[in-house]
């Protein structure tokens, strides 16, 4: 176990130390390499911030408005008749739209439920199987400037959604 810390602790340090090296042998100005890099960087950061600042007004209007729960509810029977256990909708709802917002509801249903129990299994096989997809899609698509997203947009969401569907069904026989 302490090979493992040690190569871990020199992994960061021993890749810095390839790239000196090989831009040293290249003969390129490595640290104005990196200054044209960090530049790039700042405006990409520049470029996604309004993206990003809609999102996480949209996730908090969405979480503490009371939306989310009466979308559950209004859900619930379709939700039922397919076996979907109803605590797994916060997640399912918001697994698209946030990671850090699905990443604390799957953390209360496994602390609450358990690791192995079948919610606790159904929310990791959701959060391994599924996307953000709408902070990848407004990401990816704000920096290269592409407006029409609705083809992405459907296909990745109906990814996201046999996802969500296999892990419950998954989840279901397995348990």
């Amino acid at each position: 176990m302490n090979a493992i810390n040690y190569l871990s602790n020199l992994a960061i340090p021993f890749t810095i130390l390839i790239i000196l090296v090989y831009g040293l042998i290249e003969k390129n100005k490595v640290f104005d390499t990196f200054i044209e890099g960090a530049k790039e960087g700042i405006e990409i950061v520049v470029k996604i911030f309004p993206t990003l600042l809609g999102l996480f007004v949209a996730i908090g209007a969405l979480r503490y408005s009371g939306v989310l729960d009466f979308l559950i509810k209004l859900l619930a029977p379709v939700i039922q008749f397919f076996n979907i256990p109803v605590e797994i909708m916060p997640l399912a709802i918001l697994r698209p739209i946030s990671g850090s917002a699905s990443i604390a509801i799957g953390s209360d249903i496994i602390s609450k439920y358990g690791v192995d129990s079948k919610l606790g299994l159904i929310a990791s096989t959701i959060m391994g199987s599924t996307e953000t997809t709408f902070y990848t899609i407004a990401i990816y698509t704000s920096v290269v400037g592409i407006k029409k997203i609705r083809f992405v947009l459907v296909a990745a969401l109906l990814g996201d959604l046999i996802g969500m569907l296999s892990s419950v069904i998954i989840c279901n026989i397995m348990s």
